[in-house]
């Protein structure tokens, strides 16, 4: 079976390119975090924690990138991929790309990249790098919509001072009305019955 090599895919000026490592790394991290906010409520050791909203995922890996045999330069190689950090014209920003191997296909943007030489030709142009590079995940509301399409949005609230069923429907809902929704789902007959710490399903709309 033919060695698959990874590649960093990226569209620029209407032009579909393509980088090609020269080796493949030998791992990468793929790192997701949420935000969470503390809910003060007195009387409690330690506050509730309400769910704010997700993280994007990193992709971070380590690229090698060796020229000696041939004689080249290795900054062909590196700027090739450090060029994805340059703001695009029409874009105004980096360009959104693709770091593609095998069944791993991540559209991101690259976040950062750090290049060590490590080998030189007695003329002092490097023939040996290193790269820590880490790609930040760029998906369009569209496309987390349609990633989450089939989830199920239902999540818990923590009631806080001041709070009623319309208020929190208008904040998480947009709609004041949808009261009733949460007053269903959470079995509350009376709905200025709710008090600071109780916990509340939100259900998915």
């Amino acid at each position: 079976m033919a060695l698959e090599k990874a590649s960093i895919e990226y569209t620029v000026k209407g032009r579909n390119e393509a980088v090609e490592v020269l080796f493949n790394p030998t791992e990468y991290r793929l790192a997701k975090a949420n935000v969470f906010s503390e809910v003060a409520v007195p009387g409690l050791q330690s506050p509730p924690l309400q769910f704010v909203r997700g993280n994007p995922r990193t992709l971070s890996m380590q690229l090698f990138f060796d020229t000696y045999e041939t004689g080249d330069d290795v900054r062909n190689h590196t700027s090739m991929v450090t060029g994805l950090l340059d703001i695009e014209k029409e874009l105004h920003a980096p360009p959104v790309c693709r770091f593609v191997w095998g069944r791993l296909a991540f559209k991101g943007v690259l976040e950062r990249a750090d290049v060590r030489f490590t080998l030189f030709y007695p003329d002092g142009i490097p023939a040996r790098a290193t790269m820590d590079v880490s790609f930040k995940e760029a998906l369009s509301a569209a496309e987390q919509g349609r990633l989450n399409s089939s989830a199920d949005f239902t999540r818990r609230y923590v009631v806080k001072q001041g709070d009623t069923l319309s208020g929190i429907a208008g904040r998480e809902y947009g709609n004041p009305a949808m009261w009733r929704v949460i007053a269903e789902k959470n079995r509350i007959d009376d709905p200025l019955a709710i008090m600071p710490g109780q916990f509340l399903t939100l259900p998915a709309v």
